[in-house]
């Protein structure tokens, strides 16, 4: 009892018995804990360069497809050109004028919704220019100051909020409205899409192009179920976005060689739905 006690004491010194004891352990400890780490080490160095090989392996053979796709993209480039001269078409929806630019800032409270860019009006950024990553489209420029940006992203709970998308398979291509966000399920939802038209799980979604905001092509994501809306007449769909929008530091911002319109990516959507249904009644007054 006295000798816990005595042992038990906060002190700042450890009795001569107790250094015995400790420095013994110490000793036999490392004794057996050099050879168990050099073996240790020694299998985690032969794993390592196994999962190496195989790694090796693979981006050998997704180089070799990689520089295939590469070549088999040069010659569709060259083609599309001299298409184009033929048919006397000087723009693309597809061009478009890159702006890089990094994330500053996010605000906890819209973490989902808006961040701030370190490119601004003086570096030719403009509302509604849209916003891009590796990945895939992430948003557009809601607001700008001459240093600064504000993206709103596609996770925004904004109603007004839409994207024109076209749905991409093998038989035929689909168009549609991107519209709203589905918090529980954390994807995009898709709508107005024509019920007789072919839509599956795993189709790539892209842009349409046709809104005056966002370049053709760019991938918004993949589709992962097919219903149909609240009506019965149109198809609706729930597509997982390709860009992950709660990691992002890096963005392009594409300034379109085109002439950009209020269309349906804008936020003058209502407006004009509004302005048709009022002249509609006009008329017909």
């Amino acid at each position: 009892m006295a000798l816990i006690g005595l042992s038990l004491r906060d002190r700042q010194n450890a009795s001569l018995p107790e250094k015995i004891v400790k420095d013994t352990v110490g000793f036999a400890q490392s004794i057996v804990a050099k050879p168990t780490n050099y073996v240790t080490g020694f299998i985690k160095d032969i794993d390592a360069m196994i999962n190496t090989y195989e790694e090796n392996k693979r981006l050998k053979s997704r180089l070799e497809e990689f520089g295939s796709l590469q070549a088999e993209v040069k010659e569709l480039n060259v083609e599309n050109k001299r298409l184009q001269k033929l048919a006397g078409k000087q723009t693309s929806l597809r061009k478009y004028d890159p702006i890089q630019a990094n994330v500053i800032a996010r605000n906890p409270d819209q973490w989902e919704e808006k961040l701030i860019l370190n490119q601004g009006s003086t570096d030719g950024v403009k509302v509604n220019m849209a916003v891009i990553t590796s990945q895939g489209l992430i948003g557009k420029v809601v607001q700008t100051t001459p240093q600064t940006s504000e993206v709103e992203l596609l996770s925004t709970s904004n109603t007004n909020y839409r994207v024109s998308a076209t749905i991409a398979n093998k038989k035929k291509e689909t168009n549609g409205l991107i519209e709203g966000y589905d918090r529980k399920r954390g994807e995009l939802i898709l709508k107005r899409v024509d019920s007789e038209l072919s839509v599956k799980k795993g189709d790539k979604v892209t842009t349409s192009g046709l809104g005056g905001i966002f370049p053709k092509g760019v991938l918004i994501g993949e589709v992962t179920k097919v219903t149909t809306d609240d009506f019965g007449l149109t198809k609706l769909a729930y597509v997982k976005p390709a860009a992950d929008f709660s990691m992002i530091d890096h963005v392009v911002i594409a300034k379109r060689a085109t002439t950009t319109v209020d269309g349906v990516d804008g936020n003058n959507t209502n407006k004009a739905e509004d302005a048709t249904i009022d002249n509609t009644a006009g008329a017909g007054k």
